[in-house]
């Protein structure tokens, strides 16, 4: 049996959004398709094959480190940005606010899929999921922008809910109504992670 297991799950890319300089803005632009490269989505300032390090892997490396970029596509569910959404008491939430690279509808529990999972669209183009992506308040200035009062409510509203990172493994060209396949690792969950949760020490 391979060591990723196609799922009968599979969903539908409903957004694909670009971020072309993030010093200049966080929003990101709409677009219809894009080409996902060994560099991320083409034309993406989140891409690259490295990137400096941040806070989130502050417990290996010091700030702007030089990694690998596992943080290529900021990928939300179109259920989660609704749900994000009514939490915060708003009747939508466009995606371009939070920065994000696709937004995909039809895959339950989107945030917490198995890092190492794989989500291949037609025509081939294959990102490999990092981790969940822990809600920040960067998109708090966009979203109060267009939001009047609503930008603090995004990291609360957010929380288990704000996608998955990903990069690319396979290249290919993704496209708006283009389908996704779900692969999950053959593989039990790791029986310490509890342990490692409460705070006790392994070694």
């Amino acid at each position: 049996m391979p060591a990723l297991i196609p799922t009968e799950f599979y969903g539908t890319i409903t957004w694909l959004g670009r971020v072309a300089d993030r010093d200049a803005a966080l929003e990101s632009a709409a677009l219809t398709e894009i080409f996902a490269g060994f560099d991320g989505p083409e034309g993406e300032a989140h891409g690259g094959i490295n990137r400096p390090a941040c806070s989130r892997v502050a417990a290996l490396y010091k700030r702007n480190h030089t990694i690998r970029n596992t943080r290529q596509f900021a990928v939300m569910a179109a259920e989660d940005l609704a749900q994000i959404a009514a939490k915060m008491g708003l009747d939508s939430l466009d995606p371009a606010l939070l920065g994000t690279s696709l937004v995909i509808s039809g895959i339950p529990d989107f945030s917490h899929l198995p890092p190492s999972s794989r989500l291949q669209a037609e025509g081939g183009a294959t990102l490999v999921v990092d981790m969940e992506n822990r809600p920040c308040t960067l998109p708090a200035r966009p979203i109060e922008s267009n939001h009047s009062g609503y930008g603090k409510h995004f990291k609360p509203a957010a929380q288990g809910l704000r996608g998955i990172t990903a990069w690319v493994e396979a290249e290919g060209m993704l496209r708006i109504g283009a389908k996704i396949r779900l692969f999950v690792p053959d593989q039990p969950a790791w029986s310490q992670l509890d342990r490692v949760r409460s705070g006790h020490s392994l070694i």
